[in-house]
């Protein structure tokens, strides 16, 4: 490669392409070339290649370790999104890797404006206000902010949030069965306090979800938001186009998110999905 390569853009990306390689053929810890060297075997300036590496650093496919040098990253967490079969749904099989929960609070407190109207019940009605990190094979990975009706689960206990499945515990243990939720994903960043649990620098990527759940006779239950890190999560789709499939009728409007676990959801708007729950961590 030569350092006149036309544009800078194209010089960068082809950069890019060459170290993304290399990452894709190595394994998570495995260290490539320093930069000295790569500048060296692709003919370019150091800036150029710091720009390229850059990115790959950002996207958390890359890690720098001050005075080691440059090492593949951890893989991904991913969670597949696979269409349904002989319905206008998209489920979602259970993402990679052992899921558990840390709880950093548990309390309960009046709903307010807000998670009222989400909830469809009054600023002063109760809320079961539940917030804990979410861990992949011990590492963090999400944190969840989760604003329960306190009248449907007047039980609910802190092992319940730690282990297990929640959806199933409230069918189980109060009576609750979900049936149908919406999901709104947006790109964000972490803040400090996030950045110190979920182990990552401040202002890193992040993806936000939001989730509204309702039962089956469409009572809404619970109001989640939830920071996933962007170094460590993605999400796949992996979707069967029918061109003759009528597309499902347009909803007015968008309740925010499901995150990640079992679920079946029917596309509504562009924004965001609506469906039947088959299950949720």
């Amino acid at each position: 490669m030569k350092e006149d390569a036309p544009g800078a853009v194209l010089k960068r990306e082809r950069v890019r392409d060459f170290v993304l390689d290399l990452v894709e053929s190595r394994s998570p810890g495995d260290a490539i070339p320093s930069e000295r060297a790569l500048c060296t075997r692709l003919g370019v300036s150091r800036p150029t290649l710091r720009a390229a590496v850059d990115e790959l650093v950002a996207a958390g496919l890359l890690v720098r370790e001050h005075g080691r040098g440059m090492f593949v990253a951890p893989e991904k967490i991913t969670q597949e999104l696979v269409s349904g079969h002989g319905r206008q749904t998209m489920t979602a099989p259970p993402a990679a890797g052992a899921w558990s929960s840390r709880l950093l609070e548990f309390t309960t407190f009046p709903a307010g404006a807000r998670v009222g109207r989400k909830l469809r019940m009054s600023p002063a009605a109760e809320i079961v206000y539940v917030a804990r990190l979410r861990l992949v094979d011990g590492a963090p990975m999400a944190i969840e902010h989760l604003h329960i009706r306190a009248d449907l689960v007047p039980a609910l206990s802190a092992r319940e949030l730690e282990a297990g499945d929640l959806y199933e515990h409230l069918r189980e243990q109060h009576g609750v069965h979900v049936q149908e939720a919406v999901q709104a994903i947006e790109p964000t960043v972490v803040t400090r306090a996030e950045a110190e649990l979920l182990d990552v620098p401040e202002l890193s990527p992040a993806l936000l979800f939001e989730r509204l759940t309702s039962d089956t006779t469409g009572r809404p239950v619970e109001y989640v938001h939830s920071v996933y890190r962007g170094d460590r999560y993605r999400i796949v789709s992996r979707l069967t186009l029918d061109p003759s499939a009528a597309a499902p009728p347009a909803r007015l409007g968008h309740h925010p998110g499901i995150p990640p676990g079992d679920f079946a959801h029917r596309e509504t708007i562009a924004a965001s999905t609506r469906g039947d729950i088959q299950s949720a961590s």
